[in-house]
């Protein structure tokens, strides 16, 4: 089950990453950084970026054991 959600967190973070790569090309050399964010705050897809990194995080690190 951890590896499924490894895996889950993974591809929605590779899908996340891409896509706000992808919408770099948007940008022209006029727009600047802060009308980048305002616009990718806007698209659902890059909101799995964040998602996905949490996701598999989460995989890796929970539940939380303290074997000392």
């Amino acid at each position: 089950m951890r590896f499924f959600f490894y895996l889950l967190g993974f591809g929605m973070s590779v899908i996340g990453g891409t896509t706000m790569i992808a919408y770099l090309n948007i940008m022209t050399s006029r727009s600047d950084w802060k009308e980048y964010l305002l616009f990718i705050s806007t698209k659902v897809e890059c909101y799995f970026l964040p998602i996905g990194l949490l996701i598999t995080w989460l995989s890796i690190f929970f539940p939380f054991r303290d074997d000392g």
